[in-house]
């Protein structure tokens, strides 16, 4: 295992603990949302955690780039870059539910080699470094091996995003084929493909720092993670995550 690789995730693992705990101090209290111009909420618990990621991970590792959902990005050149979201499902977050997370991606020559998802709310942190496993806790993690789709549960955020897109009709015929649906969107949809609680997550509507996080989680636990052509990259909107046993199917759905 890359000593650097391995520095860096564990530092990352209790750097995205200590951004949770400043962000769970705002959880669940009256906080001003404001609306950004792409009509999505952002606090002051978000600008607050995303500078201490920065702040973290930069000081260990000041020649490393960083792009933060919040702050933008910074050119590196040691050829590691860190891709942050403080906090994930700030929607949630705002209105109380704790499904919300402290997003913390690591890449290295536009590879994601280290993941972790701090889930304040919940006490759960899911993490993975390549060639390492993926884990929640001390619990090593391994996607389903259901491998049909009628026997398939599926998650996705909203339905409107794929309206939007002007896939809504191909998104409501995927549901008609699999045994059931649940709207456990963000990052919580990824993490239980992971743990093998369902098959399949369907997103459009994404950016890098909702993904960067959760593509290493998802493969080191054995499952696929690609867009809706089949190309391994969290620079696309459109995402399907799957079990590995099912992804095949579904994109040549997706597509027709």
């Amino acid at each position: 295992m890359d000593p650097e690789w391995r520095n860096r995730y564990e530092v990352a693992v209790e750097t995205a603990r200590q951004a949770g705990k400043l962000a769970l101090g705002y959880f669940d209290r009256s906080v001003t949302v404001e609306w950004k111009q792409d009509q999505s909420p952002v606090t002051v618990a978000d600008r607050e955690t995303e500078a201490l990621l920065r702040g973290w991970l930069l000081e260990r590792f000041p020649q490393d780039g960083f792009l933060g959902e919040e702050s933008g990005s910074k050119a590196g050149s040691s050829g590691f870059r860190w891709i942050i979201d403080p906090i994930d499902a700030t929607r949630n977050f705002v209105r109380g539910i704790p499904i919300w997370a402290t997003l913390v991606g690591l890449e290295y020559k536009d590879e994601t080699v280290a993941g972790v998802v701090e889930v304040p709310a919940l006490g759960q942190t899911f993490r993975a470094l390549r060639g390492d496993g993926a884990f929640r806790g001390d619990r090593r993690l391994a996607v389903s091996t259901v491998a049909g789709l009628g026997e398939a549960t599926l998650f996705h955020t909203s339905l409107t995003w794929f309206q939007q897109a002007g896939r809504g009709q191909r998104f409501l015929d995927l549901i008609d084929r699999v045994q059931t649906e649940r709207g456990y969107g963000d990052f919580y949809g990824y993490m239980l493909v992971a743990q093998g609680s369902g098959e399949l997550m369907v997103e459009h509507g994404a950016h890098p720092w909702d993904l960067a996080a959760v593509a290493p989680i998802i493969e080191e636990a054995g499952g696929r993670f690609t867009d809706w052509e089949g190309n391994r990259t969290v620079f696309r909107p459109d995402f399907l995550v799957s079990n590995g046993k099912l992804h095949a199917e579904v994109l040549r759905f997706l597509n027709e």
